[in-house]
């Protein structure tokens, strides 16, 4: 079998959306996972707005909004004392077929459960050149040094072993990374947060038995215990999934949903009434905050679950991940075609690690909103007394909810400002918004986007080379064009004269790196535009300190 240049373990969302943007950039990859390829109980169903960014660049749009989810379902979030009893209050939200994209983007978040997005990519990573995918296969060791990996991975089904060199290995094989482990890493944070247990059950006729209409996501909340479930409609037709919230034990075990019979006992009592289903699974797993604390090591790194670990009150966790591999994927292909700097993949963990940490306290705290309710002795009285109360709670509580729906600023908003590889021009950095979201072209921020006379966003002008948009005819792009041609860098010199543009941009000159994050802006060619390219290539790490520009 040829040599892979990275050898990719783990083939969940992240590490197909890395063995895809590495192909689609011509970097060959092999991808090794000990599962199959099913998927009984999906960790992600909320495909953000950065990731269908993403996969507007790799052209698969059109396959996430034509998969299996029920796109006239409303997505509106319910807070109820059963689905039959009492609703509290609820944050409204349309159907995908209604959605339109907010303004700061061409793409919208659509509603995509994993064990529809991950067939999606594999289908779209098994069409392009260059990628290996083996299933029921498992790496149990590997070894490095400053010329490659050399790692051991099992076939399960055999138990046949065998040798696998790369030039790079990259761990996104979840939690308990055997990747992190065999490179030390250790990881830092509040740790466990809930045990939960997860219900996936099907019902073709439950949004027939209540009368509250669709709904993504219903939170059940009881007098005794606050908010002590969800039920969710995962596909918007017949399945459904129930989350079983437990707060942290002190001990290391927790109460399970040891037989069937408690399984049907807890559905039915969060449902109100007695009524026909079909159990599909169910998994005990643990809610946990960690953060690892560096994201690589030599030529072998972690991304995904394998960096991070966080709620999915929010939906960043998966997101996350796959923001990892993009970053990650275009800073291996700079270094694998020799022209990035010693110092650029140092820079992932830089960049990627604050981004981790914002993510996951916020997922906390949005865990900690929904828990935020303790005994509420009115919520099911059925008395004047009781109605005041519902009206009452049910109006704060939708209020306390309300920043969990609404977190376009964590999903777009993330910069890099602290990175070695961006040329900070010393502007005062913009306030970083959960909800909300203004674009800027500040260093380290996602380039902005626009609308284009032609149709395209400028978002479609950036993807496998350094881009330097030339706002204005009079500002001279050659200088940088020379010192990237001088060190071998891709770039690719983008004129554009529309007013808008010109207006988000808020410069006339604007270097935008292959991942789409600005790298450098100004007015006028850098004084030392060497320096400036050895920077954002990570070959004069933190160069921009020496404020050289003009």
């Amino acid at each position: 079998m040829k040599k892979p240049s990275v050898l990719i373990v783990g083939g969940g969302p992240v590490g197909l959306a890395l063995a895809g943007d590495l192909a689609w950039r011509g970097v060959t990859s092999q991808l090794v996972e000990s599962s199959t390829d099913s998927i009984y109980q999906a960790h992600m169903d909320l495909v953000s707005v950065r990731t269908m960014e993403f996969c507007r660049r790799w052209g698969i749009v059109s396959k996430v909004e034509a998969s299996t989810y029920n796109r006239d379902w409303q997505q509106d979030n319910a807070y109820v004392t059963s689905l039959m009893g009492y609703e509290l209050g609820r944050e409204p939200f349309p159907s995908s077929n209604e959605t339109t994209p907010p303004p700061q983007s061409p793409q919208r978040a659509e509603r995509c459960p994993q064990d529809m997005f991950d067939p999606i990519l594999r289908t779209w990573v098994a069409t392009l050149p260059g990628v290996q995918l083996r299933y029921r296969h498992e790496l149990v060791d590997f070894t490095q040094d400053d010329r490659g990996v050399v790692a051991e991975v099992v076939d399960l089904d055999s138990g046949s072993r065998e040798r696998v060199e790369a030039s790079y290995l990259v761990g996104c094989d979840g939690p308990e990374s055997t990747v992190a482990k065999i490179l030390g890493i250790k990881s830092s944070g509040p740790g466990v947060l809930t045990h939960t247990t997860n219900i996936i059950f099907r019902s073709a006729h439950l949004v027939q038995l209540y009368q509250k209409g669709h709904a993504y996501r219903f939170t059940i909340l009881s007098p005794e215990e606050g908010a002590w479930a969800t039920i969710e409609a995962i596909d918007g037709w017949d399945r459904w999934r129930m989350s079983i919230l437990r707060v942290r034990a002190e001990s290391a075990s927790s109460p399970v949903l040891p037989i069937m019979a408690d399984a049907r006992a807890a559905i039915q009592r969060a449902v109100g009434i007695d009524f026909d289903f079909e159990i599909l699974s169910i998994r005990n797993w643990t809610r946990s905050e960690l953060i690892a604390d560096r994201f690589g090591a030599g030529r072998a790194f972690i991304a995904g679950d394998a960096a991070h670990l966080m709620s999915p009150s929010g939906g960043f966790g998966g997101n996350t991940g796959i923001g990892d591999a993009v970053d990650l994927s275009w800073k291996l292909d700079a270094t694998l075609s020799g022209w990035g700097g010693p110092s650029l993949l140092d820079a992932y963990t830089i960049e990627r690690r604050p981004v981790a940490e914002r993510n996951a306290k916020e997922s906390s705290e949005n865990l900690a909103r929904m828990l935020s309710p303790g005994k509420m002795p009115l919520l099911c009285e059925d008395s004047p007394a009781g109605a005041h109360f519902r009206e009452e709670f049910g109006r704060q509580f939708t209020e306390t909810m309300r920043p969990v729906w609404n977190a376009l600023g964590i999903h777009l908003g993330y910069r890099y400002d602290d990175s070695p590889i961006c040329w900070d021009d010393g502007t005062p950095r913009p306030p970083l918004e959960s909800a909300s979201y203004e674009q800027t072209s500040r260093p380290g921020a996602r380039a902005p986007h626009v609308w284009l006379r032609d149709g395209r966003s400028t978002l479609d002008l950036f993807g496998r080379a350094f881009t330097l948009l030339q706002l204005d005819p009079a500002a001279d792009p050659e200088p940088l064009v020379q010192a990237a041609r001088e060190r071998g860098v891709p770039l690719t010199v983008v004129a554009c004269d529309e007013p808008e543009v010109r207006v988000a941009y808020d410069r006339k000159l604007v270097l935008v790196r292959p991942e789409g994050h600005v790298g450098w802006r100004g007015d006028a060619p850098p004084a030392d535009p060497l320096l400036v390219i050895d920077c954002v290539r990570g070959a004069s790490p933190f160069a921009w300190r020496a404020r050289t520009t003009s």
